[in-house]
């Protein structure tokens, strides 16, 4: 099974790995240097394989190559640099990180936290003078830990990666995952999109996340393609990057393509000089309204290739087909990558139109997660993983998730399905954007509500949206409560998050 090392070792030297707004771009040769530089300054401050190296980086190409020469030679953490001092201390602890690498002005309140805890600090110098992603690695005063027990590049089985779990209905759980199952999700990736060294990926997601890192960053590289780094999500820059890039792909979560489309119409002479270049939109990480599929493919005139993603199997579990394949607007697609099927409560496998969970199994699937037995007795059956999605497969294999267990609402004993209000509130002409959550009820225990984003110079009242949702919809499906926001409370990754939603809102 391959290793980062050899992800990097079969691209041609001379061809741009990275590169970055206004910065020369660096190739495989440069980014293969500075593995072998990075892996060796890790050794020489005690640092090796399987050890961990909490990250706390800007997006950016520094971010980006780091993940890929720390990830060669010992277990990389990324964490999110919002997070709150308590949380760098929860995670810096549940991590055992035995350092944490931060950049030069390493102002976080991580550094206080990681001083605390006797955890030692690395400090990231970027040469941004030089090729896109090139640094060098300082120790901060006494940084030097114990003697490395494994040096050297890392092997198929070693942690290359370690997340942890959202925790929107429990305690984060960490997911280990090797270089084995980090490689294999890249190439199944690469496989599904057919990139090649002629591409280029235009990243905007967060390097935090295991979308970014496996989906934008990884999948690239595997493919002797090259990654485009920008700073972040902006959707007033996306189009000054989209000109600078002229990439052949992006992939983003819905809310992010949302944004991008509203912008649309005022880039217009942008989009066109994408024509010829650009081949497709990948959207994953959250369902995908069919509406915005389509308003983006006529927008952008390329096939938007919606996929399904889990961090739990290193990302890609399956995805729409690039044409001539048929996309299927409301499905995730086609297994792309590991085994996938729907199971019942009991264990069993069900036939197609059966609904179920959606449980997978293969080579990109983590073993387990780590130190927490109770999780694992539940999330495994008989070899399969349950991913907590609710979902069912036609006929010709195509999957469609119907909604996250813990997401359905129960009404009293009737079961409503979020995402389908979604849908039918967003044909709704007035209505940009919309989450359908759980809102507590003294006798029903649950009740459907939602939280709209209207259309710049439309209106609409929630009588009006009710009464739209009822000639619909069955009347236990349609919300009781619509509150209207000009923005909808999003998680770190731009990602909508339904659990929590009502407290969020104050109902």
């Amino acid at each position: 099974m391959p290793c980062i090392q050899d992800l990097l070792a079969s691209a041609t030297a001379g061809h741009t790995a990275i590169a970055a707004p206004g910065r020369k771009p660096l190739t495989f040769g440069g980014l293969q240097a500075l593995v072998g530089r990075t892996v060796a300054a890790l050794n020489d401050l005690g640092i090796g394989r399987n050890d961990r190296v909490a990250i706390l980086l800007p997006n950016g190409p520094e971010m980006a190559a780091a993940f890929v020469a720390i990830g060669a030679g010992a277990t990389t953490a990324p964490l999110n640099p919002a997070y709150r001092a308590d949380e760098f201390e929860f995670y810096l602890t549940d991590l055992k990180a035995k350092a944490l690498l931060v950049d030069e002005p390493g102002d976080s309140p991580a550094v206080a936290i990681a001083n605390k805890l006797g955890v030692p600090i690395i400090r990231l110098h970027a040469e941004k003078d030089k090729e896109a992603g090139l640094f060098t690695l300082l120790a901060d005063g006494g940084a030097r830990t114990d003697r490395a027990s494994a040096q050297g590049y890392a092997a198929a089985g070693d942690v290359a990666l370690v997340l942890h779990t959202s925790g929107t209905t429990s305690s984060p759980k960490i997911v280990p995952l090797t270089q084995a199952n980090i490689c294999a999700s890249a190439r199944h990736i690469g496989r599904t999109l057919e990139l090649g060294p002629s591409d280029q990926c235009l990243n905007i997601m967060p390097l935090f996340h295991i979308h970014g890192l496996i989906g934008g960053v990884l999948s690239s590289l595997s493919a002797g393609a090259s990654v485009f780094c920008t700073p972040g999500f902006n959707a007033l820059r996306f189009y000054v990057w989209l000109d600078e890039a002229h990439p052949s792909w992006f992939t983003a979560v819905p809310t992010m393509l949302q944004a991008i489309h509203a912008r649309a119409s005022q880039n217009r002479p942008l989009i066109d000089k994408t024509h010829g270049r650009l081949r497709f939109i990948r959207s994953s990480s959250a369902s995908l309204p069919p509406q915005v599929m389509l308003a983006l493919e006529e927008t952008f005139g390329v096939p938007v290739i919606e996929s399904y993603g889990m961090t739990e199997a290193a990302h890609q579990m399956a995805s729409n087909p690039l044409p001539p394949g048929e996309r299927r607007p409301g499905s995730v697609g086609l297994a792309a990558g590991p085994e996938v099927a729907i199971m019942d409560d009991t264990g069993t496998l069900l036939a197609a139109e059966s609904t179920g969970e959606v449980v997978i199994r293969g080579p990109n699937v983590t073993g387990g997660y780590e130190a927490n037995p109770e999780a694992n007795k539940t999330a495994y059956s008989n070899g399969w993983f349950r991913t907590g999605d609710q979902g069912y497969m036609d006929p010709a294999g195509y999957l469609f998730i119907t909604g996250r267990l813990k997401e359905i609402i129960n009404r009293g004993g009737e079961k409503v399905s979020p995402r389908e209000v979604d849908e039918v509130l967003l044909d709704h002409p007035a209505v940009e954007q919309v989450v359908t959550f759980a809102m507590p009820h003294k006798m029903l225990g649950e009740d459907v509500a939602a939280v709209v984003v209207l259309r710049q110079g439309q209106t609409a009242s929630e009588q009006d949206l009710r009464a739209f949702l009822a000639e619909r919809l069955a009347a236990f499906k349609v919300p009781r409560k619509i509150v209207f926001v000009s923005e909808i409370p999003k998680g770190a990754t731009g990602r909508l998050q339904r659990i929590g939603l009502a407290d969020k809102l104050g109902l």
